[in-house]
């Protein structure tokens, strides 16, 4: 029964995906199902065979031995901050941030990363049935973050079709930075961090191919990647430093506001209606979750996570997930951990729209008329690859 709520759920995705087409003509469903295929194929190998536990024991191993090199130079600055036995969640697992950020630079600044995400985006242009460009950024997203791409593409930001721009800033919505992998590892099993990842990559092109298809003529499929300007060594690191301290005080300042504001909502609908916003929420969500091949019984709870992580982000949601008494079975906490690690979240919509727009006015207003569009692909995204996971696990 539970593969059928799922190849179900598959289907009402791709339903709600088509209602918003902007082409339905054009829709092309062979490319679709075969990263469908893909997807199974990927999530099978990945949780379901010895050396894909091998290959993400060996992600996982990598990212633990970061993180404690990460922790050397938190304790050298916050040592004694805390008391034995605790963990400060800003201290453990923010700052860590700004090590993986720096890690990613080097590799920027040595060329590495540049050459691995061309090579990766030319091998999936084969497969998605889109242009390099398009797979391209959906690469890059992954790598540099979901602002932090357009600043590569910012040579031919201003040639980029509307239709194409959507695509763009989909699979940097449907897909998380590098730099943050190794804190939702803190909070949620890595497998299922690595799953996602591979799995939003593949998602953001089929709803995208969906949701906006169109042809890209080979002549206008022309990637020019933005040359970082000349900096020594030791200037791109102290950059690239700051870029991760920003963006973990960015986290914490937001996590701080967020849960504030979800428990005094939490408490004023308990007081007024005897029941919990976040439980009015997932009620909701629930037949959401059911289509995901949540048991009804775990539905109501698994929507309230799933609208936090739609109003607030997935950190917020995730220590819910993590730190919650919600009694979740095993397989629940699988499809949920997947569905999380996405930036699809209303925050993004300004975080996209403002980086596009402080690099191109006209590109950025562009962003921002379909930004909701944007957020509803993003879901459709996070939703298909939880049901993708539901058939395997």
């Amino acid at each position: 029964m539970r593969y059928v709520i799922s190849i179900l759920g598959i289907l009402v995705v791709i339903f709600l995906a088509w209602l918003v087409s902007s082409n339905r003509k054009e829709i092309k469903f062979k490319p679709i199902i075969t990263m469908l295929i893909i997807q199974v194929l990927l999530s099978l190998f990945l949780l379901n065979t010895e050396y894909g536990l091998i290959i993400i024991k060996g992600v996982a191993k990598v990212f633990s031995v970061l993180l404690e090199y990460a922790n050397e130079g938190v304790s050298f600055v916050f040592g004694g901050m805390a008391n034995a036995g605790e963990a400060p969640f800003f201290l453990t697992v923010l700052l860590p941030i700004i090590f993986i950020s720096v890690l990613i630079g080097i590799l920027q600044h040595l060329k590495i990363l540049p050459f691995f995400m061309k090579g990766v985006g030319w091998v999936l242009s084969k497969v998605n049935g889109m242009g390099k460009l398009e797979s391209y950024n959906a690469v890059a997203s992954l790598m540099v973050g979901q602002s932090e791409v357009f600043i590569t593409l910012k040579k031919q930001l201003h040639l980029i079709s509307k239709q194409r721009m959507y695509t763009l800033c989909a699979s940097a919505m449907s897909t998380v930075s590098l730099s943050i992998v190794g804190a939702y590892m803190t909070m949620i099993e890595p497998k299922y961090v690595v799953t996602a990842l591979v799995l939003n990559l593949f998602g953001g092109f089929i709803i995208a191919s969906i949701i906006n298809p169109y042809e890209v003529e080979p002549n206008e499929d022309i990637l020019k990647i933005q040359e970082t300007e000349k900096q020594s060594f030791f200037e791109m690191i102290g950059e690239y430093i700051l870029d991760g301290f920003k963006v973990a005080v960015i986290v914490g300042a937001m996590l701080i506001g967020f849960i504030a504001l979800m428990t005094a909502i939490n408490e004023v609908f308990d007081l007024l209606f005897n029941i919990s916003f976040q439980n009015i929420l997932g009620y909701l969500f629930a037949p959401i979750a059911f289509i995901m091949g949540i048991p009804l019984s775990e539905s109501v709870s698994a929507g309230g996570i799933m609208a936090v992580k739609l109003v607030t982000n997935e950190f917020v949601a995730m220590l819910d997930l993590s730190g919650g008494d919600h009694q979740f079975s095993e397989r629940t906490m699988g499809i949920l951990s997947v569905f999380l690690v996405s930036f699809a979240n209303f925050s993004s919509i300004g975080i996209i729209t403002g980086a596009v727009k402080g690099l191109n006015e006209k590109q950025g207003n562009i962003v921002a008329s379909f930004g909701l569009k944007l957020l509803y692909g993003a879901t459709l995204v996070s939703i298909l690859s939880g049901i993708i996971v539901s058939l395997i696990l």
